[in-house]
């Protein structure tokens, strides 16, 4: 694929490097020109740095949005033409202080990019994780692979996303459609707070899937 990726931080650097390993043509744009030579040189010697609209020019198969909540919805307006008819994946966290959701009550980052971009394909994923999770070859824990959830409403889009989810090295899991995206973001929201704020372990929540209905079902089945 060719991959234009908007923003030149941590997220951008750890997904692109991936995809770069994967084959994938990748061109990083970012508004300072010289983070993005800097973060395209690091992340291999045929990633090409640019700009933010020459890089979602670029992206004919897929485009990152690797920018922070609020510069996102921005970014998208100003390219809304550059970014017609593509997939636009997000992987952004409206968090703010406090662990609070910034969007509680409105609607999701994602769906923010997808009113700021109505031509493009917005599908949201890579959100729940912390960047040192995506650097890692590749995100295997017990012996599993990470499963990430992606929501969007396009069908071709949401193949592309599912081919870099397992570019990654990671499963892709049917979140549903752009809709559920807010779920996501909440979810997010709690889990850094659970995780930083009282350093419970979240993985601890939720019981086997074999007891998800409850043991009186698994029992019956």
């Amino acid at each position: 694929m060719r991959i234009g990726v908007l923003g030149t931080g941590r997220m951008a650097d750890a997904l692109a490097t991936h995809w770069v390993r994967a084959g994938h043509e990748v061109t990083v744009g970012g508004r300072d020109a010289h983070q993005a030579e800097r973060l395209a040189m690091r992340i291999g010697s045929d990633v090409r740095p640019a700009s933010l609209r020459a890089a979602a020019e670029f992206g004919q198969e897929a485009v990152l949005a690797a920018l922070p909540f609020g510069a996102g919805a921005e970014v998208a307006r100003e390219l809304r033409a550059a970014l017609e008819g593509k997939v636009l994946l997000d992987c952004s966290n409206p968090v703010g202080p406090g662990f609070r959701l910034l969007t509680e009550g409105g609607p999701s980052a994602a769906q923010q990019l997808a009113a700021a971009a109505p031509g493009a394909h917005v599908v949201k994923a890579f959100n729940l994780c912390h960047e040192d999770v995506w650097r890692m070859r590749p995100p295997v824990f017990d012996g599993r692979p990470l499963a990430v959830p992606v929501c969007g409403d396009d069908e071709t889009a949401l193949a592309r996303v599912r081919e870099l989810v397992r570019d990654v090295g990671c499963e892709p899991v049917a979140g549903g459609g752009l809709s559920r995206a807010g779920l996501l973001e909440a979810t997010a929201a709690l889990f850094i707070a659970l995780w930083v704020g009282e350093g419970a372990d979240v993985q601890a929540i939720a019981p086997p899937l074999a007891y998800a209905a409850g043991p009186s079902h698994r029992e019956t089945a």
